[in-house]
């Protein structure tokens, strides 16, 4: 088959489309012909170098991909050969076709077609793993999402109001801010000349992709009781955390992955795509939570949407990678 490969560490100019061996489903593994995947942040630390697969898995970037069954592995049910799916992957999603365990599989949500639901797994799981089945954001609640142009945000926001929450974002200017207040969002603050704890007050559940740089102001704008959950290092790996503060708050600070949990287990990806199956596609489904977007690219152009992820000005929702 063919699949974006990486010729060595380094820019998007490495990635390159090259012939790699077909991969070949085990117990439990489904073989998916790739109609698109999806390009996310971890896709560009890994091509540079940075966020190696864990172990047994691909070595082909892509965390998420849709297509069509094309072979189930021993002790496969409850799928079929032909079945159109969208699916959550720890590698390999920028290769025509892939392996994935059958516990990492979603039905194309009604009213989404193939190519779009590429973008939902990996934002989908996140959010809900995070979001919901971590901090349990209720219905009431101020949630504040960090981020909220990109995948995670445009996503989050829509979940976090369906659910009854009031949602604050961030964002980097006044155009994304007006389009995060469209999918709902009620509190939309440019970080570049505002302070989020100033216009928030306080948040219940605080979702965050910056880590050490919003550390503090994070624990400053949590409320009684607040959750701080930290999924990315977008400004630094290292800060300092008063735990005065922190204890006075009765706050909570949760640093998560999705790419290294196992499958299965209490905290394993089929748990969590279980309760993404059962509890938000019905809400996708209903267009309460729609997939948002940016552009659809042919695969052989991965180079050129790293290049426009990692300028980020542009991008609002996902990038999609079309075979």
């Amino acid at each position: 088959m063919h699949a974006i490969t990486t010729r060595e560490p380094g820019g998007p100019d490495v990635l390159q489309w090259t012939e790699v061996p077909d991969p070949r489903p085990g117990p439990g593994e489904v073989l998916l012909t790739v109609a698109a995947t999806a390009v996310n942040r971890a896709d560009l630390l890994q091509r540079q170098g940075h966020y190696p697969p864990p172990p047994g898995a691909s070595d082909v970037i892509g965390l998420e991909c849709s297509g069509t069954i094309a072979e189930l592995g021993p002790d496969v049910t409850g799928w079929q050969v032909g079945d159109e799916v969208c699916a959550l992957l720890a590698g390999g999603g920028y290769g025509e076709q892939v392996v994935v365990p059958a516990a990492q599989l979603l039905p194309v949500p009604d009213g989404v077609d193939l190519v779009t639901a590429a973008s939902l797994p990996e934002v989908a799981c996140t959010v809900w793993s995070n979001v919901v089945m971590l901090a349990h954001l209720g219905e009431g609640e101020t949630f504040l999402v960090h981020g909220g142009a990109g995948g995670i945000g445009t996503h989050a926001i829509q979940v976090a109001k369906a659910l009854g929450a009031r949602v604050a974002v961030t964002a980097g200017s006044d155009e994304r801010l007006a389009r995060c207040r469209e999918l709902g969002a009620d509190i939309a603050v440019n970080y570049r000349t505002q302070d989020f704890v100033a216009e928030v007050g306080e948040a219940d559940v605080v979702l965050d992709n910056m880590g050490a740089a919003y550390l503090d102001r994070n624990v400053d704008v949590l409320a009684r009781d607040g959750r701080l959950v930290i999924i990315g290092m977008q400004g630094g790996v290292k800060g300092e955390l008063n735990i005065g503060k922190l204890l006075s708050k009765r706050g909570s600070v949760s640093g998560t992955g999705l790419r290294s949990r196992p499958v299965d287990g209490p905290h394993g990806k089929a748990r969590i795509v279980r309760d993404v199956r059962d509890r938000l596609w019905p809400l996708v489904a209903s267009g309460r939570v729609k997939p948002i977007v940016h552009e659809v690219l042919p695969v052989q152009r991965a180079a050129d949407a790293h290049r426009a992820l990692e300028d980020g000005k542009d991008v609002f929702g996902k990038l999609v990678l079309e075979f």
